[in-house]
C-alpha cells in the first residue's frame, strides 16, 4: 500500500503532555477504525513529535484518503508526500 508522509504544523506540538498525546491518539485510531469499517484501508504507522509539527507516516490508498482521516479527526495536514523509498545507514553498506 502506498505510504504518506504528513506534516502537521501545531504550534507548541513539543509540550503537549503524555495525557494529550495519548488522547490525540486514542482520537485518530478511533478515526481510522471507522474508515476502515467503511472499507478505506488506512494505518497509521508512528509519528514523531517535534517543538511546532507532528511528523506522520500513514500507508493509505491514496492522499485522499490521508486527507479524509485529517478532516474527520479535526487534525491538520499542513502537507502531504508521497513516499518513494527509505533509506538509513544501511543503505551506505550495501
Amino acid at each position: 500500500m502506498p505510504q504518506f508522509l504528513i506534516e502537521r504544523n501545531i504550534p507548541g506540538a513539543g509540550k503537549l503532555s503524555p495525557e494529550q498525546l495519548k488522547e490525540i491518539s486514542s482520537h485518530s485510531c478511533s478515526v481510522i477504525s471507522e474508515m476502515n469499517k467503511e472499507g478505506v484501508g488506512v494505518k497509521w504507522v508512528h509519528s514523531h513529535v517535534t517543538p511546532d509539527k507532528i511528523f506522520c507516516l500513514y500507508e493509505a490508498p491514496d492522499e485522499k484518503a490521508v486527507r479524509d482521516h485529517a478532516t474527520r479527526g479535526g487534525f491538520p495536514a499542513t502537507n502531504v508526500f508521497p513516499v518513494f523509498g527509505e533509506i538509513g545507514p544501511g543503505t551506505a553498506r550495501s
